[in-house]
């Protein structure tokens, strides 16, 4: 499937991607404009920040899911035809990203552990599965295929060079991880270098199928979460 056929930008687009960039701007560089009054509310600043993140993330995956449903549909039929294929490609990905972590960590230096890794990481080893599996597998990683993948590379490909909109899918899936937090240091976005570029290897040569990139990001993520609750606290400090 050529990226064209990821159709043009549409007014729900707009206000789906609209929605994602403002409150992650919110959030990444005036924390102080959060939800008026949450700590009152939730004393626990862990809950608070699990509850932020499962609101902005439920909000931003119903707009994504409202904007691209046509789209998911039909490129999950299309991976459900060839299930034999999807299912080794996903681990073989999933494989990828490890490796080549640890090739370039090899090559640079060892990467750093990004601050918002450090929040996700709290947040998990805080929280019980049934609350973090739903957020960190299933919902965010939708919304960050839909934005970085479906729209960056699918959509602006028709008005860019593919392999631009690669390397600007690569560089903001990256930097937005890094965003108002810390200085994007290359031991800082490594590991989500990486990653954005293995993703966006997947939905290429899956013809622009943003569900594949999905359920590799999904797959990713979950190994992280499980391996996360599986290492001690002590050591993960």
């Amino acid at each position: 499937m050529p990226a064209s056929l990821s159709g043009a930008f549409t007014r729900r687009d707009v206000i789906a991607a609209g929605f994602y960039v403002l409150f992650v701007g919110i959030f990444s560089f005036a924390p102080g404009l959060g939800i008026p009054g949450l700590t009152r509310l939730i004393p626990d600043p862990v809950l608070a920040g699990y509850v932020v993140n499962l609101v902005f993330y439920l909000s931003a995956g119903a707009l994504a899911l409202w904007a691209s449903w046509r789209f998911a549909v039909r490129e999950a039929r299309l991976l459900a035809a060839r299930p034999w294929l999807t299912l080794a490609v996903i681990p073989a990905s999933v494989f990828a990203m490890l490796l080549l972590t640890a090739v370039a960590a090899a090559l640079t230096g060892p990467p750093e552990t990004a601050v918002n890794q450090e929040a996700v990481q709290g947040l998990v080893v805080s929280l019980p599965p049934l609350l973090i599996i739903p957020l960190l597998v299933l919902i965010a990683p939708f919304v960050e295929e839909y934005i970085f993948r479906h729209l960056l590379i699918g959509k602006l490909s028709r008005y860019l060079n593919i392999w631009v909109c690669c390397v600007i899918s690569v560089v903001l899936f990256a930097g937005i991880h890094v965003a108002g937090k810390e200085a994007p240091a290359l031991a800082v976005l490594l590991p989500y270098l990486v990653m954005g570029a293995v993703l966006v290897g997947v939905f290429v040569w899956a013809g622009s199928n943003f569900m594949l990139s999905y359920a590799v990001h999904a797959a990713k993520n979950l190994l992280a979460v499980l391996l996360t609750y599986a290492i001690p606290a002590e050591l993960l400090q």
